[in-house]
C-alpha cells in the first residue's frame, strides 16, 4: 500500500527532474516528461544517432505518460479519501471496510436490529404499566417516526421521491393494515406478558400461508403446512397455562396476525420501483393518519381527564416525555434496520435471523420483567419457535429454487 504522499515524491521525481543527456556533445534537455526540446540537429549526423534519438524520444515519452496515469488516478482515489494501492504500476483504490470483512458487517446489522427490537419491546411495556393507553401510544410510534423520516428528507438522505395519485391508492390498504397491526399488537403488550404475545404472533406464518391457499390461490406444498402444526399446537399449550393470560390480549395478538398478513398481500400489488425507505416512511404518514381517530374517540377523554395526569405524577414530566420519545424511535429504527438487514443477506438468513429474534424478545423480556412461566408456556412456546423455525427454512429454500429456475429460464 502507498499514500498519496508517496504518490507525490513520484510525481516530484518523475515529472520535475530534467533528464540530461549527451550525445557527441549535443545536449538534451526535458523541461516536463512528456515534453522534448532538442537543438538543432548537425547537418552530418549520423544515421545511427539518429536512430537512438528516436529511441530516447518514444522511452522517454512512454515513461512520462505511464507516470501521468500513476498520478492522475492516485489524485482521484486521495479526493475520495482512499488509500492508494499500486499493483503492476497501477493506482487503484483500497477495498472498503464492508467489502474487506462483509461477514462483521453483517453480523453488526443482526445485532442492531435484535438490539433496537429488545430496546423497544421492554421501553413499550414499562411505559405500559403507568399509562396503558395503547392507541395513542401506538399514534405516538408512527407519529415520532414520521418526523424522523420528514428530517431524513429535508436534510436529502434519502432524496424524497415523488407520490403519485397511483401510488397513494396502492399504498393506502398497505398502511392500513400496518396501522392496524400495529394497533392491534399494542393492546396485546398492554393487556398480557410481552411473551405471551410474541407467542401467539408466532402464528403469522399460519395466516400467511391461509391467506395464499385460499385467498390468493397459490398452492402451498404440503410440507410446509406439515411445519406449521408445531407451530398451533406449541401456541395453543403456551396459552392453556398462561398466567397472564386474558381474551383481550390473545384476540388483540390474532388480529394483528391477520392484519400483517393482509399487508403483505397488499404490498405486493403495491410493487413499485421506489426504494423501500421512502416507501416506508409514506405508509408511516399514512398509516399515522388511520390511527389518529381511534386514539382520540376512544381514549381521548380519558386521556384528558386523568391519564396525562397520573402518568406524570407518577413518573414525571420529562421521563413521561422522554419515554415516548425514545419508544417511538426505537419503534422506526428497528423497523428500518431489519429491512436494511433484508437487503444485505439471503432470505434463508434473515428467516433463521427472525426467528432468533423472537426468542430473544421473549428471553429477554422474561428475565427483565421477571414473568413466572409454567413449565407448560415453556414448552410449548419452545415447541412454537421450533415451528416457525422449520416453516422459515422450508419457506426459503422454496423461494431460492424459484428464483434458480428463473435464472436458467432467463438463461436459456
Amino acid at each position: 500500500m502507498a499514500s498519496i504522499s508517496n504518490i507525490s515524491l513520484i510525481h516530484q521525481s518523475r515529472f520535475s527532474t530534467l533528464y540530461n543527456r549527451n550525445r557527441n556533445g549535443h545536449s538534451i534537455t526535458t523541461s516536463r516528461a512528456n515534453h522534448l526540446e532538442f537543438p538543432p540537429l548537425p547537418k552530418k549526423i549520423e544515421l545511427s544517432e539518429r536512430v537512438k534519438f528516436s529511441r530516447v524520444d518514444r522511452i522517454l515519452n512512454r515513461r512520462a505518460i505511464f507516470d501521468f496515469c500513476i498520478a492522475t488516478k492516485a489524485a482521484a482515489s486521495d479526493a475520495e479519501g482512499h488509500e492508494i494501492e499500486l499493483s503492476n504500476g497501477f493506482a487503484k483504490p483500497s477495498k472498503s471496510f464492508s467489502e474487506r470483512f462483509p461477514a462483521l458487517v453483517t453480523g453488526f446489522f443482526f445485532f442492531t436490529w435484535y438490539f433496537l427490537n429488545v430496546i423497544f419491546n421492554i421501553l413499550n411495556k414499562q411505559v405500559y404499566n403507568y399509562f396503558p393507553y395503547p392507541y395513542f401510544v401506538s399514534a405516538i410510534h408512527l407519529l415520532v417516526g414520521v418526523v424522523y423520516c420528514l428530517i431524513s428528507w429535508g436534510v436529502g438522505l434519502p432524496k424524497r421521491a415523488p407520490m403519485s395519485k397511483e401510488l397513494l391508492g396502492l399504498l393506502t390498504p398497505v398502511a392500513f393494515c400496518h396501522a392496524l397491526g400495529h394497533v392491534m399488537s399494542n393492546v396485546s403488550f398492554a393487556a398480557v406478558a410481552v411473551s405471551f404475545t410474541h407467542t401467539i404472533k408466532a402464528l403469522e406464518p399460519f395466516f400467511s400461508a391461509a391467506a395464499s391457499q385460499f385467498i390468493l390461490g397459490h398452492q402451498i406444498p404440503l410440507p410446509l403446512w406439515l411445519s406449521l402444526a408445531p407451530v398451533v399446537m406449541g401456541v395453543s399449550m403456551a396459552s392453556m397455562t398462561e398466567l397472564s393470560f386474558n381474551w383481550t390480549g390473545f384476540i388483540s395478538a390474532m388480529i394483528s396476525n391477520i392484519s400483517f398478513t393482509y399487508r403483505s398481500i397488499y404490498s405486493k400489488k403495491a410493487m413499485t420501483g421506489m426504494d423501500s425507505t421512502n416507501i416506508y416512511a409514506y405508509i408511516s404518514i399514512i398509516a399515522l393518519l388511520f390511527c389518529l381517530p381511534p386514539a382520540i374517540l376512544i381514549e381521548g377523554p380519558k386521556l384528558m381527564q386523568y391519564g396525562f395526569k397520573d402518568a406524570i405524577a407518577k413518573v414525571g414530566l420529562t421521563k413521561f416525555l422522554s419515554d415516548l420519545f425514545w419508544i417511538g424511535m426505537f419503534y422506526h429504527l428497528y423497523n428500518q434496520v431489519a429491512t436494511n438487514t433484508l437487503e444485505r443477506v439471503a432470505p434463508l438468513t434473515h428467516a433463521v435471523g427472525n426467528v432468533l429474534k423472537r426468542v430473544f424478545v421473549i428471553g429477554f423480556s422474561i428475565v427483565v420483567f421477571g414473568n413466572t412461566i409454567s413449565t407448560q408456556t415453556g414448552i410449548g412456546t419452545g415447541i412454537a419457535i421450533a415451528g416457525v423455525a422449520m416453516y422459515s427454512l422450508i419457506k426459503a429454500n422454496m423461494e431460492e429454487q424459484k428464483r434458480k429456475d428463473a435464472q436458467k429460464t432467463r438463461a436459456s
